[in-house]
């Protein structure tokens, strides 16, 4: 992120000329900003009245609700750790929101499109009578096991059609879905399948992602070794025969094909309480067992339908949305099945990585099946960047209208690269924030409406209420701009309600730190324009003689610079100043590194010219790679620990996508310490 004086001289952005000239229908959802305005207003003023409306617009219900928020007036809603209740008395099920309703009006649309990591391997398009059949043969089987209402059933699977015809059955029968990342060590599979109490799970024997064979089943063999509760693993061939045959334990485990094959395409579904748990979603922390974040079904299916058709403006019947996210993670949940399904649409589900066989593969996919929206993080972002333009000339990409980024705070420079190179200057470009806990994105720009700044979130999405609090003293700060605690007022339908078997912790984790506040865990800063720029969680900021600096906003500098490819900050501890900087550096050209001095200087400038002295690296590490997990995420545990020699107490590194990368951080800091130098 720049800095505080660039970022007030940033100038509003408009919707792209002729944005609405490609617009399907020329009608956005939400008009125009003085509409946001005064919706966002009633969404926060009288929720009861404005959710309500839009969830009888947007949902199917089996039995009508009551009341659409009691109490119906948001006062107080996080004092005690109180949560409101929302649509009470209502009744309905997830998966006919999202299939049986569409399947009986339009069996023939598209409901899913699925591309293999393999390009040589065909892909396939399912559609929404195909899908309900599939689901319905699915559900007898999780019957057939055992499985009852409230039931909790692990999936452990890679992106591929069955991960979401596995989870429309889970909800279908009444159960709650548990999705591991097909990526998690199977230590971290075990403790999750035991935290949420799963009986079941859904694996496949093995998967190919960015041409590298993951074996899943093995995986969770090994985990249910500390799990033996489980009374069955289904398994779905999604391979068939590797170098690593796997073991089919006789009672406990069943092939997927040969359990569905003997089912009839229809089973009834299952009437839920609109607050009965949807699914469990298990986020960690840097400290601390995983947290089971709980998400109910009425509250979680409006909040993710609302999100699409308002922020995105997705028209379903022409739209085709491609969220490049694994569905282990709340933006897969959200964005790859169930926000298009319930409204209608089309998504693709991408089994496998943005460059494999090479950095042109999202490009190919949406020339291919014309996709009008497009979601991805920055890291891919950058990563694409790096590759060239010569993995992006030859595609048209005429069929964008909507570009959207979440995960991480974006740099302007890959902002203005992804609106410009991929969006052609033609797409509106959101760029979300996003919490697990929250379901959906907190703050964003509104398709076809709002004036975006490169680099910020925007503002409000409905119900949330921000606010900027002073970390020091607990305090609001209400005047622009404002730097502080990222919070919120009062409650949303979308919200989790808890942590699974532990209240507690939800409490002291989300409403204890400032009194009468949801935290957020993430620091901002509020421009003199109102809008919001996300700094990272407030952990990952550096307090240096008394200057807080947030990691995110060095790292913007410095992979703003031609000769960076990729950077990493973290603080360590410092004798005369508390904590200081440490930055790791990829640099594009390591031949640069022949002059490791006149680097280290041309960096240190830019940090003193964009945020100011204080804030230069006191440490800079020059690397090969830094470790990332499979969908993307920096693993900032490794550089920290590895800064302050524990190097032997990494933990479990099994999510990381280059695991190799680890030696090269190792390597770097011993080699500083081997001249020598203090760290």
């Amino acid at each position: 992120m720049p800095d505080s004086t660039s970022i007030h001289t940033l100038e509003l952005l408009p919707v792209p000329a002729g944005y609405f000239e490609r617009h399907p229908t020329g009608k956005p959802h939400v008009p125009t900003l003085e509409a946001y305005e005064r919706m966002h207003k009633e969404s926060i003023e009288n929720p009861a009245r404005f959710f309500g409306n839009w969830a009888n617009k947007l949902l199917q219900w089996d039995v009508p609700f009551d009341s659409a928020r009691l109490p119906e007036l948001p006062v107080n809603d996080f004092k005690n750790g109180e949560i409101p209740s929302w649509f009470v008395g209502g009744k309905l099920n997830a998966c006919y929101n999202a299939v049986d309703r569409h399947a009986m009006k339009t069996p023939d649309k598209v409901a899913i499109i699925w591309e293999p990591d393999n390009v040589n391997e065909a892909g396939k398009k399912i559609t929404y009578g195909e899908l309900l059949a599939q689901v319905c043969r699915f559900s007898q089987v999780l019957v057939k096991c055992g499985v009852k209402r409230g039931d909790t059933v692990a999936v452990y699977l890679p992106m591929i059609p069955e991960a979401l015809v596995a989870l429309l059955a889970i909800v279908r029968i009444g159960a709650v879905h548990s999705v591991v990342f097909a990526g998690f060590s199977s230590v971290s599979l075990g403790e999750r399948i035991n935290d949420s109490n799963s009986k079941l799970v859904i694996t496949a024997d093995a998967f190919s992602r960015g041409g590298r064979i993951v074996h899943t089943k093995a995986i969770v063999d090994e985990a249910l070794q500390q799990a033996p509760q489980v009374a069955h693993v289904v398994v779905v061939e999604r391979i068939g025969q590797t170098d690593s045959p796997i073991t089919m334990v006789p009672g406990r485990d069943l092939y997927w094909h040969e359990e569905t094959a003997k089912y009839n395409p229809y089973y009834p579904i299952t009437s839920m309480n609109a607050s009965d748990p949807l699914f469990l979603l298990y986020t960690s922390g840097s400290t601390g067992k995983p947290k089971g974040i709980q998400h109910l079904t009425a509250g979680y299916l409006l909040g993710v339908a609302l999100a699409l058709t308002c922020t995105f403006d997705f028209q379903p019947k022409t739209d085709v949305m491609f969220c490049a996210a694994d569905i282990g993670w709340v933006m897969g949940h959200t964005f790859v099945m169930y926000a298009p399904l319930v409204l209608g649409g089309t998504t693709v589900v991408y089994e496998g990585t943005p460059n494999y066989p090479d950095c042109s593969r999202y490009w190919d996919i949406i020339d291919r099946h014309q996709v009008t929206h497009f979601s991805t993080a920055p890291t891919a972002l950058r990563l694409l960047k790096l590759a060239g333009p010569s993995f992006i000339d030859g595609y048209k990409l005429s069929s964008l209208r909507i570009l959207s980024c979440a995960g991480e705070p974006i740099a302007p420079e890959i902002w203005h690269w992804f609106n410009d190179t991929v969006g052609r200057g033609k797409c509106h470009l959101l760029d979300t924030y996003w919490a697990t806990e929250a379901g959906s994105h907190l703050v964003v720009p509104f398709a076809g409406v709002t004036p975006t700044k490169a680099g910020s979130a925007g503002k409000g999405f409905f119900g949330i209420d921000l606010a900027v609090l002073d970390p020091r003293t607990g305090k609001e700060i209400t005047e622009l701009p404002a730097r502080g605690a990222l919070c919120i007022r009062s409650a949303w339908p979308l919200m989790t309600t808890g942590i699974y078997q532990d209240y507690a912790r939800f409490k002291k984790t989300y409403l204890e730190d400032y009194p009468g506040f949801y935290v957020t865990g993430d620091g901002v800063y509020r421009d003199v324009d109102g809008y919001y720029w996300v700094l990272g969680r407030t952990d990952d900021v550096v307090n240096v003689s008394g200057h807080r600096l947030s990691t995110a906003e060095i790292e913007s500098v410095l992979i703003q610079q031609d000769l960076v490819a990729d950077t990493a900050v973290v603080g360590f501890p410092d004798e005369l100043t508390g904590q200081a900087v440490a930055a790791y550096v990829v640099l594009r050209d390591v031949e640069r590194l022949l002059n490791e001095n006149a680097v280290k200087s041309e960096l240190v400038q830019a940090i003193r010219k964009e945020i100011g002295p204080f804030a230069a690296p006191k440490l800079f590490l020059f690397v090969e790679e830094l470790p990332k997990t499979r969908s993307g995420k920096l693993m900032r545990r490794i550089l920290r620990k590895v800064l302050v020699g524990e190097e032997d107490q990494l933990g479990d590194i099994s999510t990381l996508a280059n695991e190799n990368s680890v030696k090269g951080i190792i390597k770097a800091v011993k080699g500083r310490r081997s001249t020598g130098s203090k760290l």
